[in-house]
């Protein structure tokens, strides 16, 4: 794990292509890496860029007459003065094998408009909110986890984040260790955040994949908590593709039913995840 030193605003990089029509062209401020396959990057915030924590935006890099843009979800919540981004390294992806070099002082492109299912206006409010994550899916619940709002429509939140190998859940870990210690919420989550973080490859303390640990009951166990019931609890899902069906087959066999901005209910899941 390394982290590349952060920016002085006046060492911008010079740029080899023009910035297209509306785009924001916005600043690396800080790159940390995690793993071969894992890193996080800050860059600055437009002004004018308004979003709901839980959201993504369309990223590319100026490296070309037309760039190529990817969905990545805003880690950091809608207060943050800076963007914060958990993305997977692709040695051969049309963006993410370029993104992956960035240093403090590039340039990463951004278009204007954010958008996405994961936000809590998408769910009537509850109990208890469970986060469902694999890999660079816990990005939005790590933007949603640093938003008031979040602790205001639930009483409890659990996160899994389950990944391959222990490493890879180090920013999770984070995540949840700062918590407690961040100056605007941390009020807010004591004693109400739970973490639980499953490996499927190198063996850890919890292993195998998050609909078998659920289906299995071992989830509730582990956690000493009641079973998921769409009376008391909602429940958010970002992830691999199959993880996503497991999970939204398993909630809606529990009656779970899902919500939209224009129809709230009581589960959601991001489609247009990538990683």
């Amino acid at each position: 794990m390394n982290t590349a030193a952060a920016l002085n605003i006046n060492e911008a990089k010079p740029l080899g292509f023009p910035i297209p029509a509306n785009v924001y062209a916005e600043t690396v401020v800080s790159v940390k890496h995690y793993t071969d396959r894992l890193f996080s990057f800050r860059i600055t915030r437009p002004q004018s860029l308004r979003f709901r924590s839980g959201e993504f935006v369309m990223i590319g890099l100026p490296n070309a007459e037309k760039p190529v843009f990817r969905a990545y979800s805003v880690a950091s919540p809608n207060w943050d003065e800076e963007l914060e981004f958990f993305s997977i390294k692709v040695p051969d992806g049309p963006l993410t094998s370029e993104l992956q070099k960035i240093q403090p002082g590039d340039t990463v492109l951004m278009r204007q408009k954010s958008t996405g299912t994961l936000v809590v206006d998408a769910l009537t409010p509850a109990k208890r909110l469970f986060m469902i994550s694999t890999g660079t899916g816990i990005a939005p619940f790590a933007s949603l986890l640093r938003d008031p709002e979040t602790y205001e429509k639930f009483d409890e939140v659990i996160l899994t984040h389950t990944c391959r190998d222990i490493a890879e859940l180090a920013y999770g870990r984070e995540l949840y260790d700062e918590l407690e210690n961040d100056p605007l919420i941390g009020e807010l989550t004591a004693g109400r955040v739970t973490l639980y973080s499953t490996t499927t490859r190198e063996p850890s303390d919890f292993m195998g994949r998050i609909t078998a640990l659920i289906g299995s009951g071992k989830f509730y166990a582990d956690l000493g908590i009641e079973e998921l019931d769409p009376e008391t609890d909602r429940v958010m899902i970002c992830g691999s593709m199959h993880m996503l069906k497991d999970v939204k087959e398993l909630v809606e066999s529990l009656g779970f039913v899902e919500g939209s901005l224009s129809h709230p209910n009581s589960f959601v899941v991001e489609r247009a995840f990538v990683g």
